[in-house]
């Protein structure tokens, strides 16, 4: 069966905040059946580092997730701003959560966090060569630990299922991948 995308009758905005938005659009499915209350959300695009120090460390960051209510060790990053470039967003995002800067930097992913009921996208890069340079400069409601780990205790968290965000394990795997640590 060929599969073809839906044609959008109409939308209909529930909530417009800055961090998210909820719209109910009415869709017409490619059997023809009509959809009239299917939910998404407007998130804006973010960015993930896989952030390699020169001593060969993964910098992590750990912090407190409400909505999950967890205590949460993830890799750093953040929301991009309105048209900011996604490279310079996460350089801005390392610095001011970590304090490091990165001799180099490559995009290794992108990946749509939940493509059924969201419509950002995450930018994940490998950053290579980090020095820290700066203090942390974090957001007034912003608390996070940065910790920094070798490549293999990195990957036994991974295997030992302790840093809960998806986005963050797939960035991480990227990350290894692209580094060839996968073995």
């Amino acid at each position: 069966m060929e599969i073809k995308k839906w044609d959008k009758l109409s939308t209909r905005y529930v909530v417009r905040e800055k961090w998210a938005t909820l719209r109910v659009d009415t869709c017409k499915l490619q059997d023809g059946v009509i959809k009239d209350d299917y939910y998404v959300l407007e998130y804006p695009n973010w960015v993930n580092a896989v952030a390699i120090t020169k001593e060969n460390k993964m910098i992590l960051v750990r912090q407190y997730r409400h909505a999950a209510d967890i205590i949460s060790l993830e890799i750093p990053g953040g929301v991009i701003d309105g048209d900011e470039d996604p490279a310079d967003a996460v350089k801005r995002e390392l610095l001011e959560e970590t304090g490091y800067t990165f001799d180099s930097i490559e995009l290794i992913a992108t990946l749509y966090p939940n493509p059924a009921t969201s419509t950002n996208k995450t930018f994940t890069y490998l950053l290579t060569g980090g020095v820290k340079t700066h203090e942390q400069s974090l957001d007034e409601h912003e608390f996070l630990a940065v910790e920094e780990y070798s490549i293999e205790e990195v990957k036994q968290m991974v295997l030992n299922n302790e840093i809960d965000q998806a986005l963050h394990t797939a960035g991480i795997f990227y990350g290894l991948a692209k580094l060839e640590q996968l073995n």
